[in-house]
């Protein structure tokens, strides 16, 4: 019985997110730039939203960018723009095929003006979409993200719109960059390193965690499975003790 095959469909996760990491380590243990990499990497990208598509998974977030990856050589970064907006639109007829609709998140600001509007206009052709709901983490960091979030209410709190007294998690999370859809349930990180990178901080309070180290280029179809097999596998208690779920 293959993986697929293995996988209860009344227990899936309703979102998962993926930290994308090793294309470049990929690229260096074969002797070719970074760049090669994360162009290896645009095709696991394709192969894992098609298989949470089809199980029907209902949000996929993948750190695409993240605020410090703007430290990066110079050359590195223009690549990474160019190959993020060129592989979107490349993408988006298959997008549309099955039914995913596009979406992002982080600060779009800082993104050149070619391929922020890029972005704006695959985001738009994807819109009418009803079923994954694939989010792309980009110029994203989850500090900058609950820093602003705390600017928002703070805004709001000056203007008299809110008492101070009454913020409390849920508000928080209603103005954080992924109040449109559910906390992961489960984050995925590639490459062998087991650690967040401020990534979704808030979000991820009770998510299951699953690492792996096989670098992003080299994560297949059966991996995503095997991930969410051992998801399935897993008791989750949210503070509570297996008896009271048991009972309940």
């Amino acid at each position: 019985m293959s993986s697929i095959e293995k996988i209860d469909r009344t227990r899936l996760p309703k979102h998962v997110a993926i930290i994308m990491d090793g294309n470049g380590r990929w690229a260096m243990q074969r002797g070719l730039i970074r760049s090669i990499g994360h162009e290896n990497g645009v095709t696991t990208v394709r192969q894992i939203t098609e298989i949470a598509s089809e199980l029907g998974i209902g949000f996929l977030t993948l750190y695409t960018f993240s605020t410090e990856n703007w430290n990066r050589p110079q050359d590195e970064v223009d690549a990474l723009m160019n190959l993020v907006v060129v592989s979107i639109e490349q993408q988006t007829p298959d997008l549309i095929k099955n039914n995913v609709r596009l979406t992002a998140i982080g600060d779009l600001e800082r993104m050149p003006d070619f391929a922020r509007q890029r972005l704006a206009k695959c985001i738009d052709d994807t819109s009418h979409c009803t079923g994954l709901v694939l989010c792309l983490a980009l110029s994203y960091s989850s500090r900058w993200e609950i820093v602003e979030a705390c600017k928002n209410l703070a805004r709001k709190a000056v203007a008299g719109e809110i008492d101070v007294e009454s913020i409390n998690a849920d508000m928080l999370s209603q103005s954080l960059a992924t109040s449109f859809m559910p906390d992961p349930d489960l984050l995925i990180r590639t490459a062998g390193d087991e650690r967040i990178s401020n990534f979704l901080l808030w979000q991820i309070a009770y998510s299951e965690l699953y690492f792996t180290d096989k670098f992003w280029p080299d994560f297949t179809k059966d991996d995503f499975c095997e991930a969410i097999l051992s998801y399935q596998q897993r008791e989750r208690r949210y503070g509570k003790t297996s008896e009271q779920l048991t009972a309940n």
